[in-house]
């Protein structure tokens, strides 16, 4: 289903955050049209190669996209712009602050030439405020928003392994966009979205941000066990696999020491009797479970824990998440060509989209002459 057909959305875009959020409009069905620099493009194609040659960082957020280099720093470039997004139903951008604002593409400015237009700024911190004119990337909002300091081991803080506050701006983005459109389709009337990646992640920090309410001691940092819940996390098998367990409740409790430790006396004791107990005696508690753990592959740990049932989980690697069987009956995993399919080479589109302006092959060859596309 692409319920999005007909929707045109022009994005000035680079790294993470908005690529991330137009890539979920393109794979609805809009038309995506990404403006990058002429001759390099968005810096994150030169992340690296990893991707059968291309960037995998460019490659996880730009499939479904047309190309089209520009330089709306030239007068002609930014004329071209100017009459791509009078066509356009949403204007998306996360450049530097205040830098589309300053080319005359504020949301002030766009929508009072076009009332129906959805303009999203994705921005590190959001104006105004004393950090507003911030550099923002992914790991520098992490530790604004507080979630590097509950996220590692009690020695040593660690980063998500995945950049979370760029996913979380994009989603919030995403579905800010989608929204707006929603609403414009009630009133006519285009939106300013405005979606921080500070206010995204903070959002996103959930519990731990309220558990620490008024002053109170945040969660302690457990690496992959859960910070307050227990048991909650990874326990390594005779075999010297890792299986991840999760006891949600006094039931599943009983049942775990029951069914899995082969001791139903442990559910009574006043040490383990709740979870803010087995919490306050994790590492006494801790020992007995990684005991039995140890008298069992992991198969059998798994096999143990499903007939109580318990919630479990293998943890696997990357290459096993590309072979998952779960990801294979449910078709997830598509190979695709690239770079002229889904995910499009710089200024594949160029010529095409500046075609659909009215503009003839001479008039795109000269703005390629004087590096304007």
């Amino acid at each position: 289903m692409q319920p999005l057909r007909g929707v045109t959305v022009v994005s000035l875009e680079q790294a993470i955050a908005a690529p991330y959020a137009s890539r979920q409009l393109a794979d609805l069905g809009a038309r995506v049209i990404k403006v990058e620099r002429p001759g390099t493009g968005d810096f994150a194609r030169a992340y690296d190669s990893r991707a059968r040659g291309l960037s995998s960082h460019f490659v996880w957020v730009n499939r479904n996209k047309e190309s089209l280099t520009l330089d709306f720093k030239d007068p002609r470039g930014l004329e071209l712009l100017r009459r791509l997004v009078a066509d356009a139903d949403v204007f998306l951008q996360n450049l530097a602050p205040v830098a589309a604002a300053r080319a005359g593409l504020g949301a002030r400015e766009l929508r009072a030439a076009h009332p129906g237009l959805i303009v999203c700024d994705i921005s590190g911190y959001g104006a105004p405020g004393p950090y507003a004119d911030r550099k923002a990337y992914d790991l520098l909002v992490q530790s604004e928003a507080g979630l590097l300091s509950v996220t590692g081991t009690p020695e040593e803080m660690a980063k998500a392994g995945v950049p979370v506050s760029d996913i979380a701006a994009g989603m919030y983005a995403y579905s800010s966009i989608l929204a707006a459109l929603l609403e414009r389709g009630r009133t006519g009337r285009g939106a300013h979205l405005d979606v921080s990646m500070l206010e995204a992640t903070v959002e996103w920090l959930g519990f731990p941000l309220y558990y620490s309410l008024d002053g109170a001691p945040p969660p302690p940092r457990a690496g992959a066990a859960h910070a307050t819940i227990y048991p909650y996390g990874p326990f390594t098998a005779g075999d010297g696999k890792v299986v991840m367990t999760a006891v949600q409740n006094e039931r599943e409790w009983r049942g775990f020491c029951a069914g899995f430790l082969l001791r139903p006396e442990l559910a009574g004791n006043p040490h383990y009797a709740t979870n803010a107990d087995r919490d306050a005696h994790r590492e006494e508690l801790g020992a007995v479970i990684a005991a039995r753990f140890a008298e069992l592959t992991s198969t059998e740990a798994i096999g143990l824990l499903d007939a109580v049932p318990v919630a479990n989980a293998r943890v696997n690697t990357l290459t096993e998440v590309w072979d998952h069987p779960q990801l294979a009956a449910r078709g997830r995993v598509h190979e695709v060509p690239t770079p002229v399919g889904p995910v499009p080479a710089l200024g594949e589109h160029t010529r095409a989209v500046l075609g659909g302006l009215g503009l003839s092959r001479e008039d795109i060859d000269a703005l390629a002459a004087d590096g304007v596309v």
